[in-house]
Parts: structure tokens; sequence; C-alpha cells
């Protein structure tokens, strides 16, 4: 994108309430059949145009389409039982029942692509889609049959590779990983995390990011954030190995968060999503707030490489607020573009 610091969303915002409950991460849907196409497409005009509305350069569909950020993919996936559920530790912070993977896992038929062709009908702005990572995939599953964290991985890998070629045909120009689990198993995310992302992206010609974070606002991962000690330098440990990738864009948590902003030295040279928003507060940031966070990053990032961002997704917000945050991301973006140009 031409544009100096273009402004978009790692991930979610706000699903209206007459599609599921608001304030809620991964509230149930309301509506199902046709009733829940027709709803989802609605939720996802309504949540363009608070992008737009908002200033966002970079729109997403504010995964309107999706009710988890990983299951609602796998759940298109052959080879996962979704009614054999076990009990697994979530990147060794809370413990969740998850589906069982039972056999070779496959992908018949694109997952969102319908969706993002859509979304691609609604705007000529740039637009970004967010896939889960194989890493972060693998980790909210109990794996039966290949018993191997790392084969897994490379299944999944290969069908997502199958889905970002059909969102890049459909109009998509950046396609976004979510890998949470990055910031958790670092020996894993060298040796063959950071490899399976790379087949993820295989062969794409549009832009490619990877978002990692330390999560949602929510209390597993509050609670886990206070043990964190008062700097997070875990980037530390992975940065080096995703700057030698061939990923685009890098997102990551800086806002309000303990990350010591010279991290992102490590990957010089990469687009750096710069998360000037913090998920975990119901407090709207000042435009200046926001401007101070990316006056910091563009020490360390080069300013046509830095894209104004949010820390992670906003789902677990309401509506106003999320809608009041992306306002001062895009009003605090401005001020620093409007020095940069000076």
């Amino acid at each position: 994108m031409n544009k100096l610091l273009p402004t978009s969303t790692a991930g979610s915002l706000p699903k209206p309430s007459w599609l599921a409950q608001p304030e809620k991460l991964w509230s149930p849907w309301k509506l199902d059949g046709e009733e829940l196409v027709e709803g989802k497409q609605d939720a996802l005009r309504l949540s363009l145009a608070d992008q737009q509305q908002a200033g966002i350069d970079i729109v997403s569909d504010g995964e309107q389409t999706r009710q988890h950020f990983v299951t609602t993919f796998i759940e298109h996936l052959d080879g996962v039982d979704f009614e054999k559920r076990e009990t697994v530790r979530i990147r060794d912070r809370y413990d969740a029942s998850v589906p069982t993977v039972v056999g070779a896992v496959s992908r018949q038929k694109p997952v969102f692509v319908e969706d993002a062709k859509f979304l691609r009908r609604q705007t000529t702005q740039p637009i970004k889609w967010a896939l889960p990572g194989p890493m972060t995939m693998i980790d909210t599953l109990y794996d039966a049959h290949y018993k191997s964290r790392e084969k897994l991985a490379w299944e999944f890998a290969k069908i997502l590779n199958e889905e970002a070629k059909e969102l890049e045909a459909a109009g998509v120009d950046i396609i976004q990983f979510d890998e949470p689990a990055f910031n958790v198993f670092f020996a894993e995310v060298n040796e063959w995390g950071v490899a399976t992302l790379e087949r993820a992206i295989e062969g794409l010609k549009c832009e490619t990011a990877v978002h990692i974070c330390y999560g949602y606002g929510i209390k597993a991962n509050t609670d886990w954030k206070k043990t964190l000690g008062d700097e997070w330098r875990q980037y530390e440990k992975t940065l080096p190995t995703l700057q030698k990738s061939s990923i685009d864009l890098i997102s990551l948590e800086c806002h309000n968060s303990h990350v010591p902003m010279d991290l992102i030295e490590l990957i010089r040279g990469k687009k750096v999503m710069v998360g000037a928003i913090d998920v975990a507060s119901n407090t709207i940031e000042t435009p200046e707030e926001v401007a101070a966070t990316l006056r910091k990053a563009l020490q360390f990032v080069d300013a046509d490489k830095l894209y104004p961002s949010t820390n992670c997704g906003m789902a677990p917000l309401s509506r106003k607020i999320a809608t009041g945050k992306l306002q001062a991301l895009s009003a605090g973006a401005a001020i620093v573009r409007q020095e940069l140009s000076t």
C-alpha cells in the first residue's frame, strides 16, 4: 500500500447483538441456516462500515463470519471428530475440552472463500483476511492419529496453503496467519514452526502476515501476563528466525504491554504491524497516546514499513468502545503521518 502508516486491525471486532452475545469471546450464533448466512453478511457490512467511518485503511470482515479463530476453520476439515473430545492444556495456560484428530486431515472445499468474495464486492480498499497458523491449530486439538505435533503442523500447513491461494484469487490483498502459540513454544517455533508457516504461504503473490501476541483481553490471558515479569522479552527468542523468513508483515503487541520496543530492531527490514491499541482495557486511547507508541516504534522500523494496528482482536469489547479505539488509532496515525511529511 502506498499510503504512509496505513492502519488496520489485528483481528476480530465485536459482533452485533442479534448475531451473537455481545462482549463474550466465541459466543454461539443466535441464528442458523439461511438466517445465519444472511446475518453474517449483514454483520460483515456493519463491521466494514465501522472501520471505514473510523478511517481504517486496510479493512477486514471483523471476523464476523467465524465464531472461533481456530476451530471455525477446523470444523470444515475431514479427520477431526468434534464429538470425541479430550481435555488438553492450551498454550501451557489453561485447560479446555477440544476435538480429536482421528484420521488424516484434509480440506474438501474452501472454508472462507465465499465470505472473502462477499467482502471484496463491498469495497475497493485493500482487504486483509485472517487464518489460524499451523502451530496454533495443533495446540487446540487432541491428536490421536499422527501423534506428532510437527507432523500434524505440516499437514495443516498444506491445507492452509490451499485455502490461502483461493483467498488470494478471491481478491484478498493480505493474508494473515494468527500464531499466538509462537509466544509460548519457542524451541518448536525455531525448529519447525516458522518452516510450517513458510509452507502455508508457499506460492502466494499477495502480502502475508503473522500475528503474534499475548492474547485477547480475557482472564486466562491477563492472569498469565501477570506472571511474565516487568519486561516481556519473549519475542526476542523467535523474531530472529522470522526476520529470515519470507513472511512480509509481523504483527506485534506494543501498547500498554511490557514489550521493550527495541526488540523490533530484530526484524529490521520487515513490515511491522505495531499494536498501538490495548484490547484488554475499556479505556479508549487518546490520539496522542497512539502517536506516542508509533513514535517509539519509528526508532526501530522504517516509516514506510510501519502499519499502525491493534494489539489483538476486540471481540470481547463493546461495539462503542471498539469503535472509539479504531477512531483513536486512525487519529493517532494521522498525527504521526503529518509529522513525517513536514
